[in-house]
C-alpha cells in the first residue's frame, strides 16, 4: 500500500484538530486541555480572575437592544471556539448554547457571559474516559415545545432518552455486545411515578 499510494509513515499521532491523543496498549485517550488553555490565552482571559461556575446563578440573556453593541466578529469567534470545546466539556454545553443564540447582534451583556465561560475554563479541567459505565453520548438542547410543568418537561426528556437508549441497544447488538436491560435515570419523582402508572 505504501508503494502504490505514496504514503509515508510518521510518528505516533499525539495531536489532531485540537485534540491531544494518548495511545496505550488497550486504550486511546482524547483531551482538549491544550486547546482550552490556548483558547483562554487567545482571548486575553489567562490573567483574569477565574470563575467557579460557567454562568451566573440566574443566567438570563435576552436581545437587549439598550446595551452597547460590540464587535460581532469577536463574539462569534469566541462562541464558535467554545462550541468546538463542548466536544469534551459537557459542563459548559448549556451556557455556550445560550450564548450562541445571540451571534447576530451581540451586546456587552452577551460578551460578558461568553468571557465568564473562558474564565471558568481557566480554572476547571475536565477529562472524560469513554469506557464501560462512563459517558458515551451526551447532549444539551433547548426543548422544541413549551412545557406547562417540570413533570411534563422531564417526561419529554425521558421519552427522548428512551428513543436514544433503544437505538444504542440495537447498535450494541449489531456489534455483538447485546444488553438484556438498560437503566434510565430521572431526578423527578412525579415523572417517575407517572412512568410506572400511566394516567
Amino acid at each position: 500500500m505504501k508503494g502504490e499510494s505514496g504514503i509515508s509513515m510518521i510518528d505516533e499521532l499525539t495531536f489532531f484538530l485540537g485534540f491531544q491523543i494518548k495511545q496505550e496498549e488497550t486504550d486511546i485517550f482524547f483531551s482538549q486541555e491544550k486547546y482550552a488553555k490556548n483558547l483562554v490565552s487567545k482571548f486575553g482571559m489567562d490573567k483574569a480572575k477565574p470563575k467557579r461556575t460557567p454562568s451566573a446563578i440566574h443566567l438570563k440573556l435576552t436581545k437587549d437592544t439598550t446595551k452597547e453593541k460590540i464587535d460581532s466578529s469577536l463574539y462569534r469567534s469566541i462562541i464558535q471556539s467554545l462550541l468546538y470545546l463542548t466536544a469534551s466539556r459537557p459542563d459548559i454545553a448549556f451556557v455556550v448554547g445560550v450564548c450562541a443564540r445571540y451571534q447576530v447582534d451581540p451586546r456587552t451583556s452577551h460578551l460578558h457571559g461568553a468571557k465568564r465561560i473562558l474564565k471558568y475554563i481557566e480554572e476547571h479541567v475536565w477529562r472524560l474516559f469513554f469506557l464501560g459505565n462512563n459517558i458515551v453520548v451526551w447532549f444539551s438542547k433547548k426543548q422544541n415545545s413549551v412545557s406547562l410543568s417540570t413533570i411534563e418537561a422531564e417526561s419529554i426528556a425521558a421519552g427522548s432518552s428512551c428513543s436514544q437508549l433503544l437505538w444504542k441497544k440495537q447498535m450494541l447488538e449489531e456489534y455483538g455486545v447485546p444488553q438484556s436491560s438498560m437503566v434510565l435515570y430521572c431526578d423527578n419523582m412525579s415523572a417517575i411515578s407517572i412512568s410506572k402508572n400511566p394516567v
